[in-house]
């Protein structure tokens, strides 16, 4: 920093020196990656590994064959094309719902404190910090009013750490109490938050059991194309002895084996979900959050915040002795506090006292470890303000009147005087040791009126809820109650929990209602839950609440809330209501269900693809389809159906088994379509009066009829646009069948009654035989688990 940056002392920097700095491109101007880049979204749809494969197939079949057969390569520009146009407007709903959901920056500026945007910081710009306040870019510490700052996303330590003048700050930690500035000293890419704000805001598909079980799938399929693909052509060249003809049919196997559809519907239905919730207020940071909503089965709420409105009304103070001036000394803190929270707000706003006009001589702010903050006037003593159990002892009447308040559901704290110059070692036991009790201060919190509807969603869902608070158990009780939360009759006090995560989870898996829970403790909640086999989501909106949402399966932050956990937190609900977290889960459901089911279908198609390429080459007959009946089959059973069935409502919640539960539909399915298909054409090839356009044709009806069977399962549970899929999708085929200009461009010739009765005859049996197998699938599984 110059010599004239240091003499812009506590006024901060001029509006000339902001204009130069801003000319010399000294800024804090990190974009912000809510999204790919266009050319990232172009390059990422258009220059994959199938795109590839399928453009070379194409170029053979254009080659060697008639263009109807290159049909199939209308799937690189429609993969592509709705890939491109879906990603691309999810990319704006983020990017604009990235800026609303940006923290602001309070800086000095010509002695006057402005909010202005990260982007706006300049080197040697003076920052304000208050509890909460995510600190986004690195310098020393100017002043310091019990400047704590936890550093825990940067070192791993959970314990804050005192911040004094001169002290460094970095990026990425976040200011758990107290306040003070700092100066500027490296920002934009030199600071070290430039490389955690593009890790945590990017737009990722980072991996998760879905994607690397859809990677898997894949894998193996390109394995076994390359063996097969070579196969398949021995076995048309040696069946038909034309290399034209060798190439078509070993391109009309290898092409059905590519599962394209599955990745760019799975894409979709991410994005999709994604925008989805955007519209409703609530900024998903990464698209895996999206499959972790699925899958949650407990959700930890912060009572404050989530099940109470943000803000609370003073109700009462109760003044305990009358020798003591407590209302003056209540008015003196709040009238004293430079950054008040919502308790200190709300006692200024009710109390009824004016302000005494003491003079601050020292100051603690709140600690959630502490649980109480105080100050010394000269000439007035030193006061304290905090939770009633940690200020009076356990046998101290008052406290159990406090309790008694507590149990009406408001929030109680206790005002006391402690000796002189006892807040100098504020976290030595024996600071509030000797507190003379002088009044009892009663806070009435808002409820929000979506809580109760909220709550029994999620307990008609499954998804069970745990209140996890900071205040008394008792208050955090009423509270639960009024909200008709089950288990809200016995609430628990945090600090009779064992240390143990085997013990702590027993007792979490039988209550619903916590208080007194520290910041770490809310952590080991997390933990334990997770190990006792359960996906946790974790709501909050204070800093008290960072280290849980980060070790939760799905962190949710409130919009209102502090820079740190909207920093943390996989979903910010921008708009603050608890009523849209059952859109979200619901969102999640809906998402992975139908992923699911899209999988079935795409995968079902791949291994009876398989099975014809094996039969085909071992048997060495020519291969049964041209690429246009494949092209048409896939399109009417798997593309157009994949396409509603990704975007249709599903409330079932996730389970883990995504591989096996889909290979054990889409093996059988596949067997069943493929060997019964490969019976059909077989018998059909020995009639000598017909055809191979014939026989071919008859393969085709069979094969249709079989993967129209297997939609008609994967469908379930029917309702009548399902059904009415289901039979547009057949009807559409007859339409085919029926025009001939239809039948002659896709080459389809069932002339033959006789060869079309057997295969029908065929894929009714094979249809049977494939419900009989799956029905003793689930039986098997059912007893397994008993």
């Amino acid at each position: 920093m110059t010599q004239t940056d240091d003499a812009t002392g506590a006024r901060g920097l001029t509006a000339a020196q902001v204009r130069a700095r801003v000319a010399a491109g000294r800024t804090n101007d990190v974009p912000r990656r809510s999204s790919r880049s266009v050319g990232e979204i172009l390059r990422a749809n258009i220059l994959t590994r199938f795109n590839a494969l399928i453009g070379t197939l194409f170029v053979l079949v254009m080659i060697f064959g008639e263009w109807p057969d290159g049909l199939f390569g209308g799937i690189i520009v429609a993969n592509s094309a709705i890939g491109v146009i879906q990603e691309l407007r999810a990319k704006r709903t983020l990017d604009r719902l990235a800026v609303v959901g940006e923290t602001p920056v309070r800086v000095r500026r010509t002695g006057t404190v402005q909010e202005i945007s990260q982007r706006a910081v300049v080197l040697g710009d003076l920052i304000v910090l208050g509890t909460g306040d995510r600190i986004p870019v690195d310098g020393p510490v100017v002043d310091s009013r019990g400047l704590e700052v936890d550093e825990s996303l940067l070192t791993g330590e959970a314990d804050p750490v005192h911040k004094g003048p001169g002290d460094p700050l970095r990026s990425g930690s976040f200011v758990v109490a107290g306040g003070g500035t700092f100066t500027a000293e490296r920002v934009g890419r030199e600071a070290y938050a430039a490389r955690l704000v593009e890790e945590a805001s990017r737009f990722t598909l980072s991996r998760s059991e879905l994607m690397e079980g859809i990677d898997r799938f894949l894998k193996y399929v390109t394995w076994l194309i390359v063996p097969t693909s070579v196969l398949l052509f021995v076995s048309q060249f040696t069946a038909a002895r034309d290399v034209s003809d060798a190439v078509v049919g070993a391109v009309a196997g290898v092409v059905t084996m590519v599962p394209e559809g599955l990745v760019l519907m799975t894409s979709i239905a991410f994005a999709v979900g994604v925008v989805r919730l955007g519209r409703r207020g609530a900024l998903v940071n990464e698209l895996p959050a999206i499959e972790g909503l699925a899958r949650v089965d407990v959700l930890c709420v912060d009572k404050t915040g989530t099940l109470t409105e943000p803000g609370m009304d003073l109700d009462r103070v109760v003044v305990l002795d009358d020798a003591l001036p407590a209302r003056e000394a209540l008015a003196a803190l709040a009238a004293g506090d430079p950054d008040p929270n919502a308790t200190m707000l709300a006692v200024r706003r009710g109390l009824d006292a004016p302000d005494p006009g003491w003079k601050v001589a020292g100051a603690v702010p709140f600690s959630s470890a502490r649980k109480w903050s105080g100050m010394e006037f000269a000439g007035e003593g030193a006061w304290v303000l905090g939770a009633a159990d940690a200020l009076l002892g356990p046998g101290d009447p008052f406290r159990e009147r406090a309790e008694e308040l507590g149990a009406t559901g408001l929030r109680v704290l206790a005002l006391a005087r402690v000796p002189a110059g006892a807040l100098t070692e504020p976290d030595a036991p024996e600071a509030t040791a000797d507190a003379e009790p002088a009044a009892l201060v009663a806070l009435r919190q808002r409820l929000r009126a979506e809580a109760p509807a909220t709550l029994a969603y999620f307990a008609e869902q499954g998804v069970a809820v745990k209140v996890i608070s900071g205040d008394d158990p008792a208050s955090v009780g009423a509270i639960a109650r009024a909200l008709d939360l089950p288990g809200a009759d016995h609430p628990v006090d945090a600090r009779t929990l064992p240390s143990g995560p085997r013990e702590m989870g027993r007792v979490l898996e039988g209550n619903s209602v916590f208080g007194r829970v520290s910041p770490r403790q809310k952590r080991q909640m997390v933990k334990a839950l997770q190990g006792r086999g359960h996906t946790v989501a974790m709501t909050g909106d204070g800093v008290n609440d960072v280290l849980a949402l980060k070790d939760a399966d799905l962190g949710v932050a409130m919009g209102s809330g502090s820079g740190a956990t909207r920093a943390v937190a996989q979903i910010v609900l921008l708009d603050n209501s608890f009523a849209t977290l059952p859109h979200v889960v619901g969102e999640g459901r809906r998402v992975l269900g139908n992923i699911e089911r899209v999988a079935n279908l795409f995968l079902t198609k791949t291994v009876y693809s398989i099975i014809l390429a094996v039969l085909v080459g071992l048997v060495h007959v020519r291969f049964p389809f041209l690429p246009r009946h494949l092209t048409l089959i896939s399109t009417l059973t798997i593309g157009v159906p994949a396409f509603f069935l990704a975007l249709a409502p599903n409330l079932e919640r996730a389970r883990p088994g995504f591989v096996p539960r889909v290979l054990r539909f889409a093996v059988p399915a596949g067997l069943a379509c493929g060997v019964a298909t490969f019976a059909g054409y077989l018998l059909a090839t020995e009639n000598p009066r017909t055809r191979f356009a014939e026989d071919s044709s008859t393969a085709a009806l069979s094969l249709f009829l079989l993967a129209l069977w297997v939609l008609l399962l994967i469908a379930r549970p029917w309702n009548w646009w399902r059904l009415g899929m289901v039979v547009a999708m057949g009807a559409v085929f007859l339409v085919v069948l029926a025009v001939p200009d239809l039948r002659v461009f896709f080459a389809l010739y069932p002339d033959n009654l006789h060869n079309a009765l057997v295969a029908l005859g065929i894929a009714v049996l094979a249809g049977l035989l494939l419900v009989v197998a799956l029905r003793l699938d689930r039986w098997f599984l059912s007893r397994r688990r008993e």
